[in-house]
């Protein structure tokens, strides 16, 4: 059984940072990435930002420049760092792992379904 724990959401300024982080307990196929996903109230849940077993990263256009993930093998963590936070980042913040395309289209998704409870980031302006 997979778990996947987030921490680090908080209320921040405007123009600050916050670093994000997911734990991983159990065993999981290192095929699966893992990502950071967010849904703000009101509006569906969209990918932030996602990285490979062997390090390879993805940015949604609003995380480039700004939010850096990375990851920890040795500790199952991946972490994302944002910085120049802007109000419309508040959304709850998810931690997720992630079927790259030649798992889902062999249908077996459910190799990677994991999902935590999220965490809360608040950016006041």
């Amino acid at each position: 059984q997979v778990q996947l724990r987030e921490s680090g959401g908080d209320s921040v300024q405007a123009g600050g940072s916050l670093r994000l982080s997911c734990v991983r307990r159990g065993t999981m196929s290192t095929i699966c990435e893992m990502g950071w996903y967010r849904q703000a109230e009101g509006k569906e849940r969209e990918l932030v930002s996602s990285i490979t077993h062997d390090g390879t990263t993805t940015y949604a256009d609003f995380a480039k420049g700004r939010f850096t993930i990375f990851q920890d093998l040795d500790k199952n963590s991946i972490y994302l760092e944002m910085t120049r936070l802007e109000s419309d980042d508040t959304a709850v913040y998810f931690c997720a792992s992630i079927a790259p395309w030649a798992v889902r289209v062999s249908g077996r998704e459910n190799l990677c379904a994991y999902w935590g409870q999220g965490t809360q980031v608040t950016v006041s302006s």
